[in-house]
């Protein structure tokens, strides 16, 4: 499935179009004082002819930037659906992710990592649904360095929850009673593409994630063959 966003290149379409329906309007209102004014004029005291002139220089500068505004929100438009053709290829692909807390639990399955650093006293992951009502608790680990953990899709009471959109925090304390800052990453499988605000995103499920926080992209497992088939 291929999820795209237009409302940000038709929103942009339609500026070179107002813009160009604003000067066309202001063009026949000067024009037509213009021409009043010609009519009118003292043939003692004619009008100068260098200060319409001028305008007239000054419309048809602004009508061409306009025209290259024009044809520069086409190429945008054309950029962002070649981004969106160029992302298709990573659907069904699994992305670690940065800079999002939230994750997809499929098929009972979730990883993410935490970065614990040094000092660290006490710590606790805990794994929220959508609705923000805490669902798992753990003890993490206090070594310092990267740490991944599998969740099984099971809550504090040891019961299997719904696949969904759910999200982690790792939330610590050093000897000091001072809050940790402590860094994780979230894992997924890419379920669709779009762009939004000009910025190519992909999707994990509900999760919509900018590209440029994507920090690696990897083949899903596939599972292991029956050996007695």
């Amino acid at each position: 499935m291929i999820i795209g966003s237009t409302g940000s290149s038709a929103a942009e379409g339609t500026k070179s179009a107002s813009a160009e329906a604003k000067l066309e309007e202001d063009l026949n209102r000067f024009l037509n004082l213009l021409v009043t004014q010609l009519k009118n004029q003292d043939p003692l005291d004619p009008m100068d002819s260098n200060e319409f002139t001028s305008q007239l220089v000054q419309f048809a500068s602004v009508e061409q930037q306009i025209f290259q505004n024009s044809n520069l929100e086409e190429l945008v438009a054309l950029g962002q659906v070649n981004q969106v053709s160029t992302l298709v290829d990573f659907i069904g692909k699994r992305i670690e992710v940065t800079g999002t807390n939230k994750f997809p639990l499929e098929n009972g399955q979730a990883e993410f990592t935490y970065t614990m650093p040094e000092g660290a006293k006490s710590a606790s992951i805990i794994i929220r649904d959508a609705a923000g009502l805490t669902v798992f608790e753990q003890d993490a680990n206090l070594d310092a360095g990267q740490h991944s953990f599998d969740w099984d899709g099971t809550d504090r009471y040891g019961e299997t929850v719904e696949d969904g959109e759910y999200s982690v925090l790792v939330s610590g304390l050093d000897h000091e009673g001072n809050l940790l800052e402590i860094g994780s990453t979230v894992f997924g499988r890419v379920t669709g593409i779009g762009v939004d605000n000009g910025v190519p995103t992909m999707f994990m499920g509900d999760i919509e994630v900018p590209q440029t926080l994507v920090l690696s992209v990897k083949e899903v497992p596939q599972p292991a063959a029956d050996e007695n088939q």
